[in-house]
């Protein structure tokens, strides 16, 4: 893969047809689970007849039907050994329920990621309390205990008040685990306290800030680094000549094939030590600030931490702040924030490696990996998170994101496919032809409206007025243009538009017609009051009458807008 694809569709489907065996960088995966039931309900026993239910946006669906019992029964008979045992270990224990369903649905979508995956690769799954240390057993048994690097714990809220027996649950679970022990990895570093700094690193040269430490290490050494240098006998004192990491910069090729006198000497001549005034003491080095604290596995966001950071306006861990009323907050539930995916995406890839989210939702992994410079998948199986991960690439890098959609209709036997298999999905692919948002869809409760459109007019007010719309793939009905008329009076919306897969009949035009016009008095300009679309008309790129929506539409929140970034850390090596 050479570029940019959004798939639509079942992960496991895409994963299996299109992705091929060791081509992704990093994987970051964020999968659905109901963690807010009640524990009785989640583990409501049930018996494994109940047929597929339909899949619906932003709703996890992880039952014990028909689909989930396929799933168990496929990879304990056909999965790797371990992994097999560890699914027939979580039904002995747990038993047929949904947590189970959860599990035998994540086990081949684990299998096939860790397929993908690079021998360098690596994959962050994001999770929360309810099933973290399920999924860890789990990925023990796909990636190998030793291959898993650390449970990072990340604070996703700021309080949480609805407790019943309980301490606050504010935090998820994110799981790292690398392909294999060559994975790459370069950590990041959170700002020193000013009170670390000014207290400890209170001496400043040419080069900056900085405090004396200890050439020597504790216990005596036979060799060189037990034997005397420039007069000082190390062993005397009960240690041995020990250089830390942190001075392998200043050395060539980074110190490897120097003996331990000959890195003493290298940095005697750069002024790097310093020779005690009184007698009986040891030299010592100038240990430098450095980048910061490296990052440890704990990611909290501490509010009102302004003034505590050296060098820095930001609070404590402010990178991976969890959403309240940021302006990148888009209105998704289950939304992350940038800063979170960057530093992971920082830490575990390169420029132009290939990031992939399996479960990208509103397109935070995407929208991060495309300004960090990576290239990247995203999978969803709802047209309404592709339409939104559309929306929001345009808005934040204005147009200049080059993708591919794989997945969706590009014609009308396409269109007609999909209307067939999934009314709800046909209905969401489109409206998001037109830029419209569906409305909540619980069955009887739409009230005739499928979708809606926001638009600004008269901009010295500021007001905002709607577009009803009206989704049908079926036989068409002069009343139906009735009854969108009826919605668009009783709604006081600006028009309605009838999007159909089949052509208007001439009476239905006729009634849209004596629906007269709309005036916009914010753009001076007339618009049919009541609209007839075909979704060919759609596909050949007809669009809807209405004030122009790069500057009028504000159905859907704009995502701010971004800078593509150069990594400025480089990779350490290794010892």
């Amino acid at each position: 893969m050479s570029g940019n694809v959004l798939y639509y569709g079942d992960n496991l489907d895409i994963l299996r047809r299109y992705i091929d065996k060791e081509s992704v960088d990093l994987v970051y995966l964020d999968p659905p689970f109901k963690s807010e039931q009640d524990y009785n309900i989640l583990f409501a026993e049930k018996n494994g007849s109940e047929s597929k239910s339909q899949i619906k946006a932003f709703e996890d669906t992880w039952i014990w039907d028909e689909a989930a019992v396929n799933a168990y029964a496929e990879v304990v008979q056909h999965g790797p050994e371990k992994v097999s045992q560890t699914l027939q270990g979580f039904r002995t224990s747990i038993g047929p329920n949904d947590m189970l369903a959860y599990l035998s649905m994540m086990a081949p979508r684990l299998l096939e990621l860790k397929r993908v995956l690079k021998p360098t690769g690596s994959i962050y799954l994001h999770c929360d309390p309810t099933a973290s240390h399920y999924l860890k057993i789990l990925m023990d048994a796909v990636f190998g205990p030793i291959n898993f690097r650390s449970e990072i714990v990340w604070r996703r809220t700021n309080s949480h008040h609805k407790l019943t027996r309980q301490y606050g649950p504010i935090h998820d679970t994110i799981l790292f685990y690398s392909k294999g022990e060559n994975s790459k990895f370069q950590l990041g570093f959170r700002p020193y306290t000013k009170a670390y700094i000014e207290s400890r690193f209170t001496k400043q040269d040419e080069r900056g800030r900085y405090q004396l430490n200890y050439l020597t290490g504790p216990g005596t050494r036979e060799g060189q680094s037990g034997e005397p240098w420039r007069g000082f006998d190390p062993t005397t004192a009960g240690r041995h000549w020990a250089v830390p990491a942190s001075l392998r910069p200043f050395l060539p090729e980074q110190g490897k094939k120097m003996t331990s006198h000959e890195k003493l000497e290298a940095l005697y001549k750069q002024g790097l030590i310093v020779f005690p005034k009184k007698k009986g003491g040891q030299p010592m080095y100038k240990q430098y600030m450095g980048p910061g604290v490296p990052y440890q596995d704990m990611w909290a966001y501490q509010p009102n931490t302004h003034d505590v950071l050296f060098g820095s306006d930001g609070c404590i861990d402010e990178d991976v702040k969890y959403l309240e009323h940021e302006d990148e907050k888009l209105g998704f539930e289950t939304q992350k924030p940038l800063g979170l995916l960057e530093r992971i995406i920082r830490a575990s890839s390169d420029e132009g490696d290939v990031v992939l989210d399996p479960f990208c939702g509103c397109g935070t992994t995407v929208s991060a990996a495309h300004g960090l410079n990576r290239r990247w998948i995203g999978i969803d199986i709802t047209y309404l998170a592709i339409a939104l991960i559309k929306h929001r690439l345009e808005s934040a890098y204005e147009g200049k994101v080059e993708y591919q959609v794989v997945g969706e209709p590009v014609s009308l036997p396409d269109a007609e496919a999909l209307a067939k298999q999934d009314p709800y999905q046909f209905q969401w692919w489109a409206l998001g032809l037109v830029g419209a948002r569906p409305v909540e869809q619980k069955k009887g409760a739409d009230r005739g409206i499928d979708g809606r459109l926001y638009f600004l007019d008269e901009p010295e007010e500021a007001r905002t007025k709607q577009i009803i719309f009206s989704v049908k793939a079926g036989t068409l009905k002069p009343e139906y243009v009735r009854d969108l008329r009826g919605v668009i009076e009783r709604e006081n919306a600006a028009m309605g538009v009838l999007i159909s897969f089949h052509e208007p009949t001439k009476a239905m035009r006729k009634e849209a017609a004596e629906a007269a016009l709309y005036h916009s008095p914010g753009w001076n300009k007339k618009y049919p009051r009541i609209q007839l679309v075909t979704v060919a008309e759609l596909l050949s790129g007809k669009g809807i009458q209405c004030p122009p929506s790069k500057h009028a539409n504000v159905t859907f929140k704009k995502a701010p807008k971004a800078k593509r970034k150069k990594d400025q850390t480089k990779r350490l090596p290794l010892y």
